[in-house]
């Protein structure tokens, strides 16, 4: 896959209908990147995984759903922007604008929000999306626009991303029902939507350590709830949805790739074997 491929995509959807705009986080977490440094890049965005860029990856799944119009590029860094033919390519093709990033995710879309007008339906995700898929946006957004909400948040249940990769260890949150795994993909309805980006500061330091999270943002009733294994993912949502003033909802995506996310080499490692084993079932030479 090639950044002229992109473009290509690109132009196919210049007649699309759908007002939707994506937002990708690209911005390294830490400085130096483990993913960066083992890959020899200039950031994570730009580590190759089944020889292609992560970023690259992203912005074709992007394309390749035909619901978008629109892509805010949230970092890299100025200074890597400038001195990559890679992202040079990139950002030449139509509707990528690129703006840089704060010191938080949650201060970076906040500023990526900026730049769009408020009603506009947006998409948010991260670089490090490897495995993301047209697919996937589809099944997310059509579910996140026929749902009375403000803010849509994927999931997948732990049970179906251990049964596809039972080496990985992700990060999930353990509700009954579940437990769920994040997938990194936020659909922002409605104006009131962004309110949340406030909140967010507040879970970023702790998305490792979820109860926490239960205690700053739903209370001590929903602490005991979520020690005995009562709290349910809907309930969750509801008691958050109050307490925040935004409708949340949450879509679980059948797919478990959607849950991974290269934070490591490891991770890396894995989101290539996985293209790999995707170009081979669809008898593609290339992933």
């Amino acid at each position: 896959m090639s950044a002229r491929t992109l473009s290509q995509s690109c132009a196919l959807t210049d007649s699309a209908t759908h007002r939707v705009a994506a937002i990708v986080l690209a911005g390294d977490r830490k400085t130096p990147d483990a993913v960066a440094e083992e890959a020899g890049t200039q950031c994570k965005a730009l580590a190759p995984v089944a020889g292609a860029p992560m970023l690259q990856r992203v912005l074709q799944a992007l394309w390749d759903s035909a619901l978008l119009d629109r892509i805010i590029l949230c970092g890299p860094a100025q200074e890597i922007v400038a001195s990559s033919p890679v992202l040079q390519e990139l950002l030449s093709a139509s509707r990528i604008d690129w703006v840089a990033c704060a010191d938080s995710p949650s201060a970076s879309a906040l500023d990526a929000f900026a730049a769009l007008p408020p009603e506009r339906i947006t998409l948010l995700t991260t670089a490090d999306h490897a495995l993301l898929s047209a697919p996937m946006i589809r099944y997310f957004l059509h579910r996140a626009q026929i749902g009375n909400w403000d803010l849509a948040v994927a999931v997948a249940e732990q049970r179906i991303v251990s049964a596809r990769f039972p080496a990985a260890r992700r990060t999930a949150i353990r509700l009954r029902g579940g437990p769920y795994c994040g997938c990194n993909l936020y659909a922002f309805l409605t104006p009131h939507s962004r309110q949340l980006a406030d909140y967010w500061r507040k879970v970023e330091q702790e998305r490792k350590r979820p109860w926490r999270i239960v205690v700053r943002l739903l209370g001590w009733r929903a602490v005991l709830d979520y020690a005995l294994g009562r709290l349910t993912l809907e309930k969750a949502l509801q008691q958050l949805s109050r307490r925040l003033g935004i409708r949340i909802g949450a879509i679980v995506l059948p797919y478990p790739e959607a849950a991974v996310d290269v934070d490591t080499p490891a991770d890396r490692k894995l989101a290539e074997a996985v293209l790999i084993e995707r170009a081979e079932a669809q008898g593609n030479n290339r992933p």
